[in-house]
């Protein structure tokens, strides 16, 4: 590890200010490493890779005698030396060729890595040429469920989402969304069906596709669109695998008090983001409720309900008074 120096100047002051902890972190920087034994086919990969997170990857051309598995200190100086959480480191050797390994790292130390074996590699250059912008959000599409349930396949999408993100934004404009990756594995969702090692998993399938729209020839204001592979496209094999330590992860995934969403009584998001309320209404007397002064509605004593006198003699016949037969006069 690095120790802190005391800054001699304003330029080395607000350097160092930058790599101090932040409620919204910057934009994690990426690096390019290449071993002492990295062949041509390796670095086209990881070059045609770091294109995708531009501008945020440093290349480094030097050959470094590096074995990450064996001693991560000198890649967790790199990311300390250049504020850089994320490396790809490439290497080929006779017992492990075409190897890349991307190594994550939590406060300039090593937090999770994995090494990918290139099985079949395509270069951008064997297919119709086609442009991204630099700087392109780009979309993601995880195919298989094995991505929800192995834990090095959760660890493996998790870093590739890391790795492309880029800048973290609050609003997005649809015409900015100009690629897709895809990243695919043939495999079970069922952990117990994988033993212990690695060489039993699936393949990763990496794929990169532009998207392309065109006029709908209905009526609809809907535009058609249509995916086109640009590259690379690499089929890759997992290796050797470190995860990451439960205590170390769970500082790294820790949210500040200040950026946590405050709890609002009697309301709550579903699964589609949606806010959904309860509302509470108190107990209704609906006895004093106001209605329209109607004659049928109006209380009566009892008195005119219960017959009294010598009507009780007739029992049910009703007796109809000859006042009723005479027309009533209009009150002036």
């Amino acid at each position: 590890m690095m120790r802190s120096v005391k800054p001699r100047n304003a330029r080395s002051k607000r350097a160092q200010t930058a790599r101090e902890p932040k409620l919204i972190e910057n934009t994690k920087k990426a690096l390019t490493v290449r071993g002492s034994t990295c062949s041509l086919r390796v670095q086209n990969a990881i070059a045609e890779l770091a294109a995708y997170k531009q501008p945020d990857v440093k290349k480094f051309q030097k050959k470094n005698e590096i074995h990450p598995f064996e001693d991560a200190s000198s890649l967790e100086f790199f990311s300390q030396k250049n504020d850089a959480s994320l490396i790809m480191f490439g290497s080929s050797s006779k017992k492990r060729p075409d190897t890349i390994t991307f190594f994550r790292s939590f406060n300039y130390q090593l937090l999770d890595m994995f090494e990918l074996r290139m099985l079949t590699y395509k270069a951008i250059s064997e297919f119709k040429k086609m442009s991204v912008n630099v700087g392109m959000k780009p979309m993601f599409s995880f195919i298989g469920p094995i991505f929800d349930s192995h834990p090095h396949y959760k660890m493996i999408k998790s870093m590739f989402m890391d790795f492309f993100r880029g800048e973290q934004i609050s609003m997005l404009d649809l015409a900015g969304l100009q690629y897709i990756i895809q990243v695919s594995a043939a495999g079970d969702g069922n952990i117990s069906v994988y033993s212990g090692d690695t060489s039993g998993l699936p393949d990763i399938n990496f794929r990169v596709y532009q998207l392309k729209t065109f006029k709908s020839k209905t009526q609809t204001k809907v535009p058609r669109v249509e995916l086109e592979e640009i590259g690379p496209r690499i089929d890759f094999k997992l290796g050797r695998v470190h995860e990451a330590d439960s205590d170390l992860m769970k500082q790294a995934m820790r949210i500040p008090k200040q950026l946590q969403p405050k709890d609002k009584k009697n309301v709550e998001t579903d699964f589609m983001g949606d806010k959904v309320a309860t509302i509470h209404v108190g107990k209704q007397d609906l006895g004093t409720l106001q209605t329209r002064k109607m004659k049928g509605l109006k209380k009566r004593r009892k008195d005119d309900f219960e017959p009294s006198g010598p009507m009780q003699e007739f029992g049910d016949i009703d007796i109809v008074s000859e006042d009723e037969d005479q027309p009533r006069k209009k009150k002036r």
